[in-house]
């Protein structure tokens, strides 16, 4: 099986679900998939045993695949286990960060003001992921960045939660803005710190929707 083939298969089921095209619990019919997708049932078993492996997809006896849901308990894990990732990752951007890339962050800050100001909260949302990947890539960590792509990825649905809650991206802007202006200013321990506030901020956050969905 060529892996390029399994690949470009395997990332874009990955998508579809990240996107929300396939809803957590939804079935992944084998057939469907490999007639959507273009390709053998063979290499789309593979795809989705590789997300199975991700933590996005699970698989059921005499059922077959579905995406799987992450709940609030183990995205709290999760997030705890982000801080420590991403505050050695934004303290070692600090220590790598060039001028183009600094200037690539400051535009990402610069267009999250402005999708606060017009209330653009999905365009917000999206903003956000491409801040953090776009440290994560300045750090150039390779483990670490894996490892946090498939944690992200594990609570992407939580993350989409939490930019909707009203107020929300008003509080998280400003840490967003101090992990930028310390990675860019090269202060490792500050670019650390910053992105720890910030996570701790999502992890309370994520425990105030935790416990108003138990109160529901």
């Amino acid at each position: 099986m060529p892996d390029d083939a399994r690949s470009a298969v395997t990332e874009a089921v990955r998508a579809a679900i990240l996107t929300g095209e396939y809803a957590p619990r939804q079935r992944l019919i084998e057939a469907d998939l490999s007639e959507r997708f273009g390709t053998s049932r063979f290499i789309l078993r593979s795809a989705l045993q590789e997300l199975s492996a991700q933590g996005l997809v699970e698989f059921q006896r005499n059922r077959g695949a579905r995406v799987r849901e992450t709940s609030f308990a183990e995205a709290i894990e999760i997030t705890e286990v982000r801080i420590l990732l991403e505050g050695h990752l934004a303290a070692r951007a600090a220590e790598r960060i060039t001028k183009p890339e600094a200037a690539a962050l400051r535009g990402i800050i610069k267009d999250m003001r402005s999708a606060v100001g017009k209330s653009e909260l999905l365009r917000y949302s999206d903003l956000n992921g491409q801040l953090h990947a776009a440290i994560r890539d300045i750090a150039a960590h390779e483990t670490g960045a894996r490892l946090l792509r498939q944690l992200r990825d594990q609570t992407i649905r939580h993350q989409f939660s939490l930019s909707l809650v009203p107020g929300r991206p008003a509080v998280s802007l400003p840490q967003h803005e101090a992990i930028v202006a310390a990675v860019t200013g090269r202060d490792p321990a500050q670019a650390e710190r910053a992105m720890h506030e910030h996570l701790r901020g999502v992890l309370q956050a994520l425990r105030a929707l935790s416990a108003a969905a138990k109160r529901q």
